[in-house]
């Protein structure tokens, strides 16, 4: 059994385990090297050996417990025929939802899409050594259709376009993709699902429910159906974290750094916390990356815990600081 499972599953306490959100990326100097000479990124996400090669960077140079694929979670919305392109300094950019485009699909065409995807996940797992987990993820349905939609860019952009009454047909067809995504990817020798919830904190507390808890606990239903361990990350939904997990019940929750890890320790019962570390301390001195850190490693110390960041790590990180933050966690007694 891998270590992070063991944390996970087995709910073992005095298991140390740590990988990071977006540890595969530009704060790399080997991942700059590669990025400069793919400058289309669904390409290179589609690059199987390329891919392989990047999830196993941060591996090579700070021994981690848990790859996480290089992949996106826009990677779904492409696969269903929406064009996806990444603009420096602005991010991604998704052209104008079709509804009628996107309800042409079918589950072959997607998986054909994504093939590379799996092919890259397969290459990766033959490399890690036994006692690694290989990390697969998704964006929930709610954070996908906010990019769709473009409505993190301009919430006018699509108005008129969607009626709300096609909003629940359009998450319930993210569901099943995902899921099928899901399977892919696990069949192809992932062994953990992170769900990325990135744009939850955007919802008032009477939608969450419907866009952000049912459509989340029917993709933790599914992982636990097919054995997998799942963790999930809705990011920015504060106190409403206790409400989530009560009623999501995932293996694992990651906390974002606007919760307090008392609270956190206090409210998120039968569960394993994972994360929370701000990540823009890491631009900060060793010190105050140190002290940042043995407030959440002595606050958890005595029950599951997978140290990690409260969202992924910044492009202006110097990678010296990780290993530092790694040495400090994996050296704390």
């Amino acid at each position: 059994m891998t270590i992070l499972r063991k944390v996970l599953v087995n709910k073992q306490v005095s298991c140390k385990s740590v990988w990071f959100m977006r540890q595969a990326g530009r704060y790399l100097p080997e991942f700059r090297k590669i990025r400069s000479s793919n400058t289309n990124f669904i390409n290179l996400c589609l690059n199987s050996n390329l891919s392989s090669e990047i999830t196993m960077q941060p591996i090579h140079r700070y021994d981690l417990d848990a790859a996480i694929i290089f992949s996106d979670i826009l990677m779904v919305p492409y696969a269903l025929g929406q064009n996806v392109e990444f603009i420096k300094d602005e991010g991604p950019k998704l052209d104008k939802f079709s509804l009628e485009k996107f309800l042409d699909n079918n589950e072959k065409d997607f998986t054909d899409k994504l093939s590379p995807v799996y092919e890259a996940i397969s290459k990766t797992r033959s490399k890690l050594n036994k006692d690694k987990t290989l990390i697969s993820f998704i964006g929930a349905p709610w954070t996908l259709l906010i990019y769709m939609l473009s409505l993190n860019k301009d919430k006018s952009s699509n108005q008129g376009q969607v009626e709300k009454k096609d909003i629940t047909l359009i998450l319930q067809i993210l569901n099943n993709y995902l899921s099928l995504h899901i399977k892919n990817q696990i069949d192809a020798g992932a062994d953990i699902v992170q769900i990325f919830d990135s744009w939850s904190g955007l919802l008032e507390k009477q939608h969450l429910n419907k866009f952000c808890y049912e459509p989340n606990y029917k993709l933790v239903n599914f992982c636990r159906e097919k054995k997998i361990p799942v963790i999930c990350f809705p990011k920015g939904i504060n106190e409403n974290y206790k409400n989530f997990n009560n009623i999501v019940k995932p293996d694992g929750i990651n906390i974002d750094p606007m919760l307090e890890p008392n609270w956190c320790k206090k409210n998120l019962k039968n569960v394993v916390i994972q994360g929370g570390l701000d990540p823009k301390i890491l631009l900060k001195s060793e010190k105050e990356i140190t002290d940042a850190a043995t407030k959440y490693i002595e606050t958890f110390r005595d029950i599951p815990y997978i140290f990690n960041l409260g969202h992924g790590l910044l492009p202006e990180t110097d990678p010296d600081n990780v290993e530092k933050l790694i040495k400090h966690y994996r050296n704390f007694k």
